[in-house]
């Protein structure tokens, strides 16, 4: 069973909160286990949470979810660019996947409302997979035959 930890942002709660409540229904019927539920200011704070979920026994893989929504400047680029950017480096820095449900940048209120199930849904789909493919590739061995990891 994958043991999976959620860190959700808070900022635009009304969409967050729907979105933490669809990926907790979505990793139960995945049948992983979810052993934390971090929240964080925003998108921009969730790196911090997993570096330190990254090192924890317990977590097999991380799904992030939150949702950055357009303003009047490019504030919301900024954001979840540098966000992913370093999300994406502490899952390779730790081994541990790390999939991002982030909406936006550019997305506005009703296109974040339209997304919330899709976004949960995948983030904690894609992070229950690739767990799932990493525990079978450190397995694996080449015996002559290519390996084929699914």
């Amino acid at each position: 069973m994958v043991k999976l930890a959620i860190v959700v942002a808070e900022f635009n709660y009304d969409i967050t909160q729907l979105m933490l409540q669809k990926a907790l229904d979505h990793a139960r019927f995945l049948g992983a286990e979810v052993t934390y539920v971090v929240k964080v200011p925003g998108v921009f704070d969730a790196p911090i949470a997993l570096s330190e979920l990254a090192k924890k026994d317990d977590v097999d893989a991380i799904a992030v979810i939150g949702a950055v929504i357009q303003g009047a400047t490019k504030h919301d680029e900024l954001v979840a660019n540098q966000a992913a950017r370093k999300i994406l480096d502490i899952s390779v820095e730790s081994g541990k996947p790390i999939a991002l449900g982030v909406i936006g940048p550019g997305a506005n209120r009703i296109q974040a409302m339209e997304r919330i199930e899709e976004y949960s849904r995948r983030a904690v789909e894609a992070a229950i997979k690739l767990a799932r493919r990493l525990e079978r590739l450190r397995g694996a061995k080449y015996a002559g035959q290519t390996v084929v990891v699914d």
